[in-house]
């Protein structure tokens, strides 16, 4: 077995220990840390337009690479999914997803770089952070093209694909990434990479989305000058003016 094999067969397993030890010390010894620190307070105008456009983008591009790197490229074939439709998709949707994120992002950056108090709030970690952040998005981008045929051309159904899936499976072929074009490689590195800085810095409110948020019950709210006596519980009595 190759260097390169043994690589992509280690450093997967590596990252998991990395992301799940990381992430229950996070939440054990930094609870009062598990935050966003949001710096909505000192600039709300660009965190307006950059906020969902990062978040809008980064989900689609999340939901792609599961589409990608989980499903089979059998499957797509048995609903009558051609290879080039599915690549035609992959095209356009991670196109538009990745320079959604990749301009919110770039917006984000721009706003603590330009703004003092946001600059001020910006630590060493959130630097690293948005540096690896904005390589993961550029080499998926270049991917994202090179897949699809427009730069080169290379099915990552046939490599990348399958390596992720054995994974899972505690039966590694490192060897498949192995022979996979070095922007893949990259891609995955940088990927990789990402999840194992990700329990340290800001990005681990996502294990915190409020998902509840959106199934939650209508709260009505009545003003109390339009309340008659009795009708809220604990209502304050209307006071006599002069």
């Amino acid at each position: 077995m190759s260097a390169g094999a043994i690589f992509w067969n280690v450093v997967p397993y590596v990252t998991l220990a990395v992301l799940i030890v990381g992430t229950w010390w996070r939440y054990r010894y930094d609870k009062f840390g598990w935050t966003t620190r949001s710096s909505q307070l000192y600039e709300s105008r660009l965190l307006r337009i950059g906020s969902p456009l990062f978040h809008f983008g980064i989900l689609v591009v999340i939901i792609g690479h599961i589409i990608g790197l989980l499903i089979p490229k059998s499957w797509t074939y048995s609903l009558g999914i051609s290879q080039h439709a599915y690549h035609v998709q992959a095209l356009v949707l991670g196109t538009i997803a990745g320079l959604c994120t990749l301009v919110g992002v770039g917006l984000l950056v721009y706003r603590r770089r330009t703004n003092g108090p946001v600059y001020s709030a910006t630590t060493l970690n959130d630097k690293v952070m948005y540096v690896v952040l904005v390589a993961a998005i550029v080499a998926g981008l270049a991917t994202t093209l090179m897949g699809a045929g427009v730069v080169g051309e290379h099915n990552y159904r046939d490599t990348v694909s399958p390596w992720f899936r054995s994974i899972w499976i505690l039966q590694p072929k490192g060897e498949l990434l192995a022979e996979a074009p070095v922007s893949f490689q990259i891609h995955t590195l940088i990927g990789l990479l990402l999840f194992a800085i990700w329990p340290f810095t800001r990005l681990v409110h996502a294990f915190s989305a409020p998902l509840g948020y959106l199934f939650r019950p209508y709260i009505v709210y009545r003003s109390r000058d339009e309340a008659r006596d009795g009708d809220l519980v604990g209502a304050r009595p209307r006071r006599r003016g002069w």
